[in-house]
Parts: C-alpha cells; structure tokens; sequence
C-alpha cells in the first residue's frame, strides 16, 4: 500500500502541473486568476483580494483597473472604507471566465481521451475527490 502522505504531495504536484500545462496551451487574457478569485470568494476590497491573491495592492489596483477597463469587474466604493474599491465579477466577466474553463475543459477532455486507459469514470473520481478535500478546507476556514 502506499503511503498517503506522498499520494497526496504527488497529487498537489500534478494538479498544479497539470493546470500549468493546460494554461500553456492557450493564450488567456491577463486577469482570468483574478476573475476567478471574484467568482470564488465573491466582491473582495482590492486589499482583500490582493492579500487572496499574495500579490501587492498596487498590482492588484492595476489589475483590477484594467480588468474593469474590459468590462470583467465593476468597481465601486468600498462600503466601510472611503479610500478603498471593491471589485465585483460582471456578467461578462462570468462570460469570460465561463469561455476559460469551457478551454480548460476541452484541453482535458482531449488529454483523456489520448489515455484510453483512463475513463471518464476515473476523471469524475478525481474531481470527487479535489471537490472534496476543496470543502472541507472550505468548512475548517468558516469554523476557525
């Protein structure tokens, strides 16, 4: 049997290489981690999303200004804080970031179907298992 605790560095090593992978093979727009940060945690001060994002808040000031250039983001006055911005994912940028993961999802589903090996019974068992390690980390972060 193997030992959980490397199964489980090997799985965070491929998922991230894997998810580079894919992104090379497609040439993104700028901004797409950041709409998906807003789709993940919601409308985030550009302090509070840099600080997700373990970017600088000037970068992120930047970022999301361009990204509300595009339409993605809309930015508004932040609600207890005269001199901050929230950003909220628009429906385009939903749009947008839909288009991104309709690629992502199309690079996989090619990569699958070049390992007949492996069925799509076994890529619903990965992503059971990702969607739940990703909720319970979810449910301790809520508790702590």
């Amino acid at each position: 049997m193997q030992d959980p605790v490397e199964l489980s560095s090997d799985l965070v090593t491929y998922a991230a290489r894997l998810v580079r992978a894919v992104r090379r093979e497609h040439h993104l727009p700028a901004g797409v981690r950041i709409l998906s940060l807003l789709d993940e945690h919601g409308a985030l001060g550009v302090s509070a999303l840099a600080e997700v994002d373990r970017s600088s808040q000037p970068s992120m000031s930047t970022a999301v200004r361009d990204l509300a250039a595009r339409g993605w983001v809309s930015k508004g006055a932040h609600p207890t804080d005269a001199r901050s911005s929230v950003a909220t994912l628009t429906a385009a940028g939903r749009a947008e970031l839909a288009r991104v993961r309709r690629l992502n999802g199309e690079a996989i589903a090619a990569r699958l179907a070049a390992h007949p090996r492996h069925t799509p019974e076994d890529l619903a068992v990965a992503v059971a298992v990702l969607r739940d390690l990703l909720d319970t980390d979810d449910t301790e972060r809520r508790t702590l």
